[in-house]
Parts: C-alpha cells; sequence; structure tokens
C-alpha cells in the first residue's frame, strides 16, 4: 500500500462498468478504513446547456474537481477514486492538475457485444440514448485505443466488479 494522497481514475468507453467498478473499489477502501472520496465524473460535469466549444463540460467537470479534491484533503482523505473518460493527453495532465496528486489511470475493457447488452438493457426505456450510447461504443474505444493514455489496462470481460477493484489496487498498490 502507498502513503499520502493519490487519485485513480477509472478510464474506459460508455457501457463498460466504471461507475459499478468505482463503487466496489469504494467498499474495498472504506472496509479497510483507508480515508478516501469517490467521484463519478459525468456527475461532476452535470451541466445544461454544454458551454460553446465543450460538448462534454470537461472546463466544468475539472473546476468541480479541484473543489472536490481540496476539499476531500481537508477533510482527510488519503485516495481520491473516479469514474470518467480522459480522451487526451493534455485532458490527463488537466486531471493530475485538478486532482493535485499522483493520478494513476487504469482502462476497463471488454467484449463489445457484452457492453452493447448492457447498454440496451440500460436504456430500455430511452431508445434516443441507446442509440446514442451504442454509436459511442465504437466511436470512443476508438479513441482510446488511439491515445494510449492509461498506466494500466484490464479486460473485465470475465471478471466481476469486486475482482476488477482488487485488481486495480494491486496495479496502482493502493
Amino acid at each position: 500500500m502507498s502513503n499520502g494522497y493519490e487519485a485513480v481514475l477509472i478510464n474506459g468507453t460508455v457501457g463498460v462498468g466504471k461507475t459499478t467498478v468505482l463503487d466496489a473499489l469504494g467498499d474495498h477502501l472504506a472496509a479497510e478504513g483507508i480515508p478516501g472520496a469517490a467521484a463519478d465524473l459525468d456527475e461532476l460535469g452535470r451541466l445544461w446547456p454544454n458551454p460553446p466549444g465543450d460538448g462534454f463540460n470537461l472546463a466544468f467537470t475539472l473546476a468541480n474537481l479541484r473543489d472536490l479534491s481540496t476539499n476531500a484533503r481537508a477533510a482527510g482523505a488519503e485516495k481520491l477514486i473516479m469514474a470518467g473518460v480522459v480522451e487526451t493527453l493534455d485532458q490527463r495532465r488537466r486531471f493530475a492538475e485538478a486532482v493535485g496528486g499522483q493520478l494513476h489511470l487504469v482502462r476497463l475493457r471488454a467484449d463489445p457485444e457484452l457492453i452493447k447488452e448492457r447498454i440496451r438493457q440500460r436504456h430500455e426505456q430511452d431508445p434516443e440514448g441507446r442509440d446514442w450510447h451504442l454509436a459511442r461504443v465504437g466511436e470512443l474505444t476508438e479513441i482510446l485505443d488511439r491515445a494510449a493514455v492509461d498506466d494500466h489496462v484490464i479486460d473485465v470481460t470475465e471478471l466481476a466488479p469486486e475482482q476488477t477493484a482488487k485488481r486495480i489496487r494491486t496495479l496502482v498498490r493502493l
């Protein structure tokens, strides 16, 4: 286990299980009494309408993340875990600056058909959202493959969220 303030950002395409793994990882840390905070970056960036030129509200997300990280540290957090999407090295740098500590990026990958089935189930009552997310899976996977911004990549096709959380802890010595 490492000491000091550090952050883990669980990266990956839509539907791969980032938020579910975030919850499992948070449960692991809490069960061991490791002070920390967890954030779903989609929630930190929820703003409408989107500012011109910032379709995914990155600037708003980063501003909120800076405040969250500062407040978490002040409250005694040693670990900050997040679920979100980092598409470029510049975004990685900006996220690292926002958390103000060591940042580990761990990308989750899974069989595309498994991801698509999750999306179909999640958006069963939302055909427009379903179609957008289904189209985004391949697009975002290609973007993340090209960007290669992650420290570690885990194929989660056959892993339960708790297994993935344990693997993340081992990989980043959390």
